[in-house]
């Protein structure tokens, strides 16, 4: 299984493990972590779920929807390293992901 690095709002890092194939959002969610609401439940509909990457895997990431970029345009704390975590599916190549969740809107 992949390791992610999730750093939460209050600068806290944890590692998790991760199910390959499952999303970013998934692995947060299911370690327990209530700041991320993914309120849509990874249906790219409502930016709940937005996190940082770090730059490091910016070249690894899947190419942004239109949707997804919609839908962080709708968000004031959106920079270059936003991406919404329903959207990145984890991988053996993704192992030592870093994120940090965005602050909520």
């Amino acid at each position: 299984m992949p390791n992610l690095i999730v750093v939460n709002r209050d600068g806290s890092e944890a590692t998790v493990e991760a199910k390959a194939g499952n999303s970013v959002m998934e692995a947060i969610r299911d370690n327990g972590y209530d700041e991320l609401l993914a309120l849509c439940g990874g249906c790219c509909s409502c930016a709940t779920c937005h996190i940082y990457v770090d730059p490091a895997f910016a070249g690894q990431m899947p190419k942004m929807t239109e949707d997804e970029n919609d839908l962080l345009d709708s968000s004031d704390h959106r920079n270059e390293q936003s991406r919404l975590s329903c959207q990145i599916r984890m991988s053996d190549a993704l192992d030592g992901l870093r994120v940090t969740i965005a602050p909520e809107d």
